[in-house]
């Protein structure tokens, strides 16, 4: 004789309490959804690509503490700041919002702050430590083929730094098959103009008084003779 089996009985309150549990999971996950595609996703601080005191003494630590710490920081919170007003811009890259708020007078608040957040970036990796002096292979090659040889280069992009009033940067680009020296105000930068950047040297006098008081030009001498970067100049040939 076969045993009987135990009837197995299933609590319809427990049945109820599971199935609200699991309503409720659903409810909460797409809540957290929805505040996701709304809410804009930080943009955070770069790592500097050396110590800070990896530049001494053409800059300082105490220089970068403040610059990159200070300034750097500021844009980064202020910008993650006016992202909250405007979740339609949440999901851009920091280059996509810089070009896409360019010239906006309604969002001139949001282009310099992420336009000085890529600026600087750029001009961190635009110097290194034991710089600087003439490129060699295929950029002095560009170098020459550009403004004749590097001691002309280094003449006509000392004059756009010294020559820059006020705020702004000295740029490297290339325009076309040649290199290019620009200069823009502030917060301005080529790339919003979707130009190809190579490298750059900060002339706001937050980025070099602390170590030369008011000499712009033995600042950008330094940099030129003694930080400047060419092998990031070459990898954004591209």
């Amino acid at each position: 004789m076969n045993e009987r089996q135990t009837p197995v009985h299933t609590d319809r309150r427990e049945l109820l309490r599971v199935a609200a549990a699991g309503a409720g999971a659903l409810a909460l996950s797409g809540h957290l959804a929805a505040r996701t595609e709304k809410t804009p996703m930080p943009h955070e601080l770069p790592p500097l690509p050396y110590k800070d005191d990896a530049l001494a003494p053409l800059l300082s630590a105490n220089t970068l503490g403040f610059h990159y710490g200070k300034h750097h920081k500021g844009y980064v919170d202020n910008l993650n700041g006016f992202l909250k007003d405007a979740p339609d811009l949440a999901s851009l890259t920091l280059e996509q919002l810089v070009q896409k708020t360019a010239g906006d007078a309604a969002k001139t608040a949001i282009f310099n702050n992420a336009a000085q957040i890529w600026n600087h970036t750029f001009y961190w990796n635009s110097m290194r430590p034991k710089g600087g002096g003439a490129p060699t292979g295929k950029m002095l090659e560009l170098v020459n083929a550009s403004f004749g040889d590097y001691g002309k280069f280094k003449e006509g992009f000392l004059a756009a730094a010294k020559g820059q009033f006020g705020s702004g940067w000295a740029w490297l680009v290339l325009d076309g098959s040649k290199l290019a020296i620009e200069k823009t105000s502030n917060a301005d930068t080529p790339m919003a103009r979707s130009k190809k950047c190579l490298l750059t040297c900060d002339v706001w006098e937050h980025a070099y008084y602390l170590d030369y008081q008011n000499k712009r030009p033995d600042y950008v001498t330094a940099f030129l003779d003694g930080l400047l970067n060419w092998e990031f100049a070459e990898k954004n040939l591209g």
